[in-house]
Parts: structure tokens; C-alpha cells; sequence
């Protein structure tokens, strides 16, 4: 099944059971979806659909620290119920340790040796990682093992 499909099944169930929370939610990551399918022209796979409720997760988490510079404690705690609907669909995140890995095994993969060659280690290491790092992270931990 794919997740476009279990998303819209599991707001199918929320509606009939009166959740609220659960139906906002995944009507505005379906309907991110749908925009991102009428702008591509096409139907999304599960690692663009992903990619958007990584988006969405990071928005919410955005509008938390937002929230907590004035104060608004009603605004985190609402978006701290929506980050953990939609992490119910994102795979485990990866440890430190297996992220690490993977990165030194991209960068062998790429025969890179200097900073200058991240492109091409990102490249060869983004697909594998998607849904489960943060490009920041993986960035930084691509820059510190091509700078030692």
C-alpha cells in the first residue's frame, strides 16, 4: 500500500471516529501532496511523499520555537500532537553511528578525498538516507569526514 493511500485511509478513520487533531493534520499533508502532484504534473512516490511530511514536520517545529520566544504555550503544545501523528509515517530516524557509516561508505563509494568532492558524496548518499537524516546533518557530517 502505498502512503499517499494509507494517509487517506487513516484520515477516513479519524473522521468516522471524531479525532479532531488527526484530521487536520493529515488533510493539510494530503492536500501538500496534491499541490506537489499538480505542480509536478504527475502522481508522487513514497520518497517524494516523504520528503513533503518531513517538510511538514519541520514547519511544526518551526512554528514551536516560534511559539516559545512569545510565550504561547497552547501553539506548542498543538503542534507537538501534530509532529507525532506525522513521525507515525516517517521510517526511523538513523543514529549517529549508522548515519556515520553510511557516510564514510559514500565517500569511498565517490573516491572523495577533500571538501571539494561533497557534491559528488551527497549525491551518492541523499537516496539512501531520505526520510531518515536531515540534509544539515548529513551535510556537516559529510564536511567533517572529508575535512579529517
Amino acid at each position: 500500500m502505498s502512503l499517499k493511500i494509507k494517509l487517506e485511509e487513516d484520515l477516513k478513520q479519524a473522521m468516522r471516529q471524531g479525532d479532531d487533531l488527526t484530521k487536520r493534520t493529515l488533510r493539510l499533508c494530503l492536500s501538500a501532496i496534491k499541490l506537489a502532484e499538480v505542480e509536478k504534473q504527475d502522481s508522487l512516490d513514497d520518497p517524494a511523499i516523504l520528503t513533503i511530511l518531513q517538510k511538514q514536520v519541520k514547519t511544526r517545529q518551526e512554528t514551536i520555537d516560534e511559539a516559545q520566544e512569545v510565550g504561547r504555550t497552547d501553539l506548542v503544545q498543538g503542534a507537538k500532537d501534530e509532529i507525532e501523528i506525522l513521525r507515525a509515517y516517517l521510517p526511523e530516524p538513523l543514529s549517529q553511528e549508522e548515519l556515520t557509516t553510511l557516510v564514510q561508505e559514500a565517500i569511498a563509494e565517490a573516491d572523495a578525498s577533500n571538501p571539494q568532492e561533497m557534491g559528488k558524496v551527497m549525491k551518492v548518499l541523499m537516496p539512501r538516507v531520505q526520510g531518515r537524516a536531515d540534509g544539515k546533518t548529513v551535510s556537516a557530517i559529510v564536511q567533517q569526514q572529508l575535512s579529517s
